[in-house]
């Protein structure tokens, strides 16, 4: 009962949080006339990956690297599977022709990056702090877009403007302020979930790999999920799809390298050897449709859909 109240109440905390952060960061990256697919690549994306990197450090600090590992494989495959798959048979979403050429074939690499550093069984520092690097990279580049987008629409200020941007100060202090109560949050719901999902592995014998995979990756990804249908029923796919894509890329870069600095993640590479395949499969499928067309159907989003959920079925079935 216990660790069902922590993982409840921890996954609460984790969405409430993501809630406060998202709705805060974005409210303030839009407030400045960003594009949303740049503000999903990069504000949004940051903000509903902030439980994923939380609860990766907690369980690497804590000496439980199964849980770490698997709650990043596990959440990039529940944010292709059943966020941007549920998010499609919502409604149908339009792709950005500026995703194909950069953040498409980022996302390739770095879900090849994964089995390629836990090949050995071991996650060194120095491949943890190429990821972060990458991470630190990535982003950049990001405001460097954002810099850019900026500058082709800034405008002589008028008196009138002058006077909108003074009487908005108290407005964005409110977002800064809903933005850090977010993190807040995040911080501490990510230490009580991964608290619930190790007591939860000891008390039925599970291992932390199928925890991870499942419970904790869910439970991580509900950000992403409620951010995407919402932004969905808005009619905000752009916004959806970078923050599916963003999300994943950061799980990558910054949660495994962050979590792989700060603690141990070492794992026997047969043992996810068969997530690994998953991963790349349901990446793949992802990219090709995103690639193929301007927009995404219902029918692809039902295929992502039943993957994900054909995954959750074997993973369960033949639990290790």
């Amino acid at each position: 009962m216990l660790s069902l109240l922590l993982l409840g109440g921890g996954a609460a905390l984790l969405y409430v949080g993501a809630e406060c952060l998202v709705s805060g960061a974005a409210g303030l990256a839009l407030a400045f006339g960003v594009r949303q697919l740049v503000v999903g690549l990069t504000v949004v994306a940051y903000g509903t990956s902030a439980p994923e990197v939380v609860v990766g450090a907690q369980a690497a600090l804590s000496g439980h690297g199964g849980i770490a590992l698997g709650n990043v494989i596990g959440s990039n495959i529940a944010n292709l599977g059943l966020v941007l798959g549920l998010s499609c048979l919502v409604k149908p979403a339009t792709v950005d022709g500026a995703l194909r050429k950069s953040e498409l074939p980022l996302l390739l690499l770095s879900t090849a990056a994964v089995p390629v550093v836990l090949y050995d069984g071991v996650l060194s520092t120095w491949e943890s702090a190429l990821l972060v690097l990458g991470a630190v990279v990535y982003t950049t580049a990001m405001v460097q877009r954002v810099r850019r987008h900026r500058s082709e629409r800034s405008m002589v200020p008028s008196p009138e403007s002058v006077q909108i941007r003074t009487t908005a100060k108290q407005s964005h202090l409110k977002l800064a302020f809903m933005a850090l109560l977010g993190l807040l949050l995040v911080i501490v719901g990510g230490h009580v979930l991964v608290q619930g999902a190790s007591l939860l592995a000891r008390q039925l014998g599970l291992s932390e790999r199928l925890v991870g995979l499942t419970v904790v990756a869910v439970g991580t990804s509900l950000p992403e999920l409620a951010t995407s249908l919402v932004a969905a029923l808005r009619g905000h796919s752009e916004l959806v799809i970078g923050n599916v894509v963003g999300s994943n890329i950061f799980n990558v870069l910054l949660c495994l390298g962050s979590a792989g600095l700060v603690g141990h993640i070492a794992s026997p590479f047969a043992a996810f050897r068969i997530d690994l395949v998953v991963l790349g499969v349901i990446t793949l499928l992802g990219v090709v449709f995103l690639r193929t067309s301007r927009r995404m159907t219902r029918a692809e989003g039902a295929m992502l859909l039943g993957s994900y959920a054909t995954f959750i079925v074997l993973a369960v079935m033949y639990k290790a």
